[in-house]
């Protein structure tokens, strides 16, 4: 297998150019007429202002009914985690019990008479 050297001479590098990426779209220029008459070159650079914030009520009804709706699916998951972790470790003490080669490791539950 042969080994690779690494390009000794200086005609083998070559060193590309960054252009940047031309806009998909021109800036809009402002409708006011005194831009339109005496355009800046600064006001092109500037980006257009963030939209005003939506001003929507607060539903306190709904996001208490969300937080109870959230709170008791944790405590579901948290229920059902518990519930697997106990019934893993009971099966692990019968396996445990019947590897040792003992009888009667398994509960089984009769009927009454």
């Amino acid at each position: 297998m042969r080994k690779q050297r690494p390009k000794e001479t200086e005609e083998e590098h070559v060193v590309l150019q960054f252009r940047p990426r031309e806009r998909a779209e021109p800036p809009k220029q402002p409708s006011s007429e005194n831009a339109a008459d005496n355009p800046s070159p600064d006001s092109a650079a500037d980006p257009p202002p963030p939209p005003p914030p939506r001003e929507e009520p607060d539903d306190f009804r709904h996001r208490m009914l969300t937080n109870a709706a959230a709170i008791a699916f944790t405590i579901a998951l948290i229920a059902v985690g518990l519930w697997l972790a106990r019934n893993i470790i009971d099966l692990r003490q019968i396996q445990d019990c019947a590897l040792m080669g003992l009888r009667g490791c398994a509960h089984i539950s009769t009927p009454p008479p």
